[in-house]
């Protein structure tokens, strides 16, 4: 059977990605999973030189490792917020400057948003995948959702900015749904949901 790794040492990402492709025929496998001991600098301008380059240097370790039958495939995501002019984009995860500091970087949010209306807080989460085939091909795709950032944390679930990013049409915080609810709509949800076409072509 085909292996689709994922270029990702983020566990709740992972989690998720997992989760929206559980029904392809192909084993999702973590860098942790392989043993591949390797994070990349995502020193890229844009989400999708970011994704690619995680992607691009775990398949050419694969092959160098000889490895055979498999799928790499990277992530990069983000929140978009109109009134900043796209802050905090492709450094969302190290917004406050510790990486992965969600509650930080919520808190950064919130106040450069302080006192701002409500009609000025839209934002839009994006996701760009990108995936090298073992042959070397490269495929794209993006997803994103669009909502409005709220004053103050509701929800206990999902991670990174979810508990501000109101999704009107549920009137819910991202952090408030289920994940099956999340997964339907989500940036991650939309893009993971147009790759597995591109996956079922390649395994079939």
């Amino acid at each position: 059977m085909k292996k689709l790794i994922l270029a990702s040492n983020n566990k709740k990402k992972i989690k998720e990605m997992k989760e929206i492709l559980k029904e392809i025929d192909i084993e999702v496998r973590s860098l942790e999973d392989e043993r591949i001991n390797i994070d990349v600098v995502e020193d890229g301008k844009t989400f999708e030189e970011n994704a690619k380059k995680k992607a691009k240097e775990i398949y050419e370790y694969l092959v160098e490792r000889k490895d055979s039958n498999f799928i790499v495939l990277a992530d990069d995501s983000g929140l978009e917020v109109n009134y900043l002019n796209g802050e905090p984009g492709i450094y969302s995860a190290r917004y406050a400057g510790e990486h992965g500091n969600d509650s930080k970087n919520n808190e950064k949010l919130l106040n450069k948003l302080k006192g701002v209306l409500k009609s000025n807080r839209g934002a839009k989460f994006i996701c760009q995948l990108a995936m090298f085939t073992d042959k070397g091909e490269y495929f794209k795709v993006t997803g994103e959702v669009e909502g409005y950032i709220i004053e103050e944390l509701h929800g206990d679930g999902g991670f990174g900015y979810d508990p501000l990013f109101f999704y009107e049409p549920l009137d819910k915080t991202f952090a408030e749904l289920t994940s099956e609810e999340k997964n339907e709509i989500s940036h991650r949800g939309k893009a993971l949901k147009e790759l597995k076409k591109v996956i079922n072509k390649l395994i079939y």
